[in-house]
């Protein structure tokens, strides 16, 4: 169980998107590579990033923010955005990242998600972004015909890392995670199941420190760490209590 604090890079900066939309962008530290610093001293166990100009343009954007993040913290990074090419995971997983999450490739191309599982093997996440059940596509611009568990079913077996599953109608506007339709997923499928989107406060906190939410990896915070609704020594100190009943 691991509560990921999320950077997402636009432009160079730390910003967080209302809704995915990228004209909804909230500055919250102009360096990231400070803010990386800032969620280790915390006690934060990894670190979730996201480049979100390159979501868009299908190559990495700001590869040089990344790069300071990666020499700003020992924690290990997951990195998605942009990410569709072997070539862009070899490069990526050289220059220190932990795991990149393939998303919008998953759905156009996945027998390059199977052979970089092969190739990489514990190195290699799948990101389902889903808006009104659907999976959505670069940069959650586009909309697909494939159902969620659809989509994650395709990669059983394959030796995906984990899937990191978004709803895009509560992403960073507060309303809560969508624990259904997460859950519903992480029973469906034998991969680990990562929430995120529209964690709000510390009741989402005791909410994934649940037994019936111990089938989860664990779950993304952005805005509710930023605005300062999520307090990290509680919610860290909530799940360390949460571990000890897992192995029980």
């Amino acid at each position: 169980m691991i509560l990921f604090p999320a950077i997402d890079l636009k432009d160079g900066q730390c910003v967080r998107l209302k809704l995915g939309d990228m004209d909804q962008a909230t500055v919250y530290n102009p360096d990231p590579a400070a803010q990386a610093r800032a969620f280790e001293e915390q006690g934060f166990e990894w670190l979730h990033v996201v480049d979100l100009n390159g979501a868009f343009a299908g190559e990495t954007v700001n590869g040089a923010a990344v790069d300071a993040i990666l020499k700003a913290t020992k924690n290990p990074v997951q990195l998605g955005g942009g990410i569709r090419t072997l070539e862009h995971i070899e490069r990526w997983l050289g220059r220190g990242l932990k795991r990149v999450i393939l998303g919008t490739v998953a759905v156009r191309n996945p027998a390059l998600v199977i052979e970089a599982c092969r190739k990489f093997p514990g190195r290699v996440a799948v990101g389902i972004d889903a808006k009104g059940g659907r999976v959505a596509v670069e940069g959650w611009a586009e909309a697909s015909e494939l159902g969620v568990i659809e989509l994650a079913r395709k990669f059983e077996g394959a030796g995906v890392a984990a899937i990191i599953y978004t709803d895009i109608d509560r992403d960073g506007i507060l309303t809560g995670i969508n624990w259904a339709s997460t859950l519903e997923l992480a029973d469906a499928v034998t991969i680990p199941v990562i929430a995120s989107g529209g964690l709000a406060s510390m009741d989402d906190i005791r909410r994934m420190t649940a037994p019936d939410a111990w089938k989860l990896e664990g779950a993304i915070s952005g805005r509710a760490l930023y605005d300062g609704r999520i307090d990290p020594k509680e919610a860290l100190a909530l799940i360390r209590e949460a571990r000890k009943g897992m192995v029980r």
